[in-house]
């Protein structure tokens, strides 16, 4: 018996609506046709959902088989609940040994790279973070946002230690992964691991997502026309990229056919 019919409710994702993290677990939920509710909220209040259930930061997965509170954690549990042709991970060790080196360095490096990008722009640009911060949050966080915006931008600015020199060595970590995928799809492969859609391009698409801003992620981006020439022509040079152009077409093909 597998997990469809033995479900009785839908999951509970736990959710700042932005996040890459929170995307890449989002991503793996609807792909894999799980039955989920997003509860979204903005900073801070993301805590007093997360912590009711033993949580800290988000994405955090509330199951009848206990609490996930990492993405890679998550997509390791939802890999475990579903049948075998329609997993994730690669089924054959050595593949999944290399689909898992994959996903911790996009997680522990360019993760974190385009997160203090994005901020280094965003923070300074109150429409853009109302838009990023707010999609399906409850009625009164939206009400005191603009109150919590000011706030916020300086907590993030610290929290992420955004920086000129930082963001400068983020920029060279995004264009160095970027050129790490170009060489594993140099050879024709149309995914990281080969033929068939794995976590690696599902974990690599949702962290770039940021730089990318593909039309096609949740939370709807700004046209190029209507951001600063400067986020513009970053983000174009970005798309640029063989990578880039990696991440429109995961985008367009594999998160559009999953929901």
């Amino acid at each position: 018996m597998d997990y469809y019919s033995t479900q009785k409710k839908p999951l509970r994702l736990i959710t700042i609506p932005v996040s890459h993290y929170c995307e890449k677990a989002r991503w793996a939920l609807t792909k894999l046709k799980i039955n989920f509710v997003e509860e979204a909220h903005t900073p801070p209040f993301h805590t007093f959902a997360t912590n009711r259930v033993g949580g800290k930061l988000t994405p955090v997965l509330v199951t009848e088989n206990g609490v996930f509170t990492d993405s890679t954690d998550i997509l390791q549990y939802l890999d475990s609940i579903v049948s075998e042709n329609v997993k994730l991970y690669p089924t054959n060790p050595e593949l999944r040994k290399q689909a898992e080196e994959l996903e911790e360095l996009f997680d522990s490096q360019l993760g974190p790279a385009t997160r203090r990008w994005g901020y280094s722009y965003a923070t300074n640009d109150y429409k853009i973070m109302q838009r990023v911060w707010t999609k399906g949050i409850p009625f009164i966080e939206r009400f005191v946002f603009p109150i919590v915006f000011y706030r916020m931008r300086s907590v993030v600015s610290k929290r992420f230690n955004i920086t000129p020199e930082n963001v400068a060595s983020d920029y060279r970590t995004i264009n160095n992964i970027f050129q790490q995928v170009r060489a594993l799809l140099a050879d024709g492969r149309p995914y990281l691991m080969g033929d068939n859609f794995s976590v690696a391009d599902l974990t690599f698409a949702a962290l770039a997502a940021p730089v990318i801003q593909p039309p096609e992620h949740p939370i709807k981006p700004f046209p190029l026309e209507k951001l600063s020439p400067q986020l513009a022509s970053e983000i174009s040079q970005f798309r640029s990229t063989p990578a880039g152009d990696f991440v429109l077409r995961l985008y367009r093909d594999e998160r559009n056919c999953s929901t």
